[in-house]
């Protein structure tokens, strides 16, 4: 393999591809590559992964419902953080009497 050539194609792809970042669907390979993973990667990795054929970029409609999906992923991992850090306190009956009873009136008119 010539070394100059391959980083070449390298270089060349990696112009060729817009922004910092590429979305990539990977391909079969002979070494056990699935097919169909699609994968947020550098320009530069992503260029090497095409020139290997071991990857495809994504259409633009794939791009899309990628990064959408992951970032409802982000989204959900976001609540669920928050849920977690959610803190309660578990007080007996006689105890909450007595915070009820320090606790200042409320303007609710009671029925009686």
């Amino acid at each position: 393999m010539d070394l100059k050539s391959y980083y070449h194609h390298i270089r060349e792809r990696a112009a060729e591809l817009p922004g910092d970042f590429a979305v990539v669907v990977s391909l079969a390979t002979a070494d056990g590559g699935k097919a169909g993973i699609l994968t947020e990667v550098t320009r530069q990795q992503a260029a090497k992964l095409i020139v290997e054929r071991r990857a495809r970029p994504a259409t633009e409609e794939e791009a899309n419902e990628f990064l959408q999906e992951k970032k409802e992923r982000h989204r959900a991992a976001e609540e669920q953080a928050a849920a977690s850090r959610l803190h309660l306190t578990v007080v007996s009956d006689k105890t909450f009497r007595l915070l009820e009873s320090k606790a200042p009136p409320s303007n609710k008119k009671t029925e009686g």
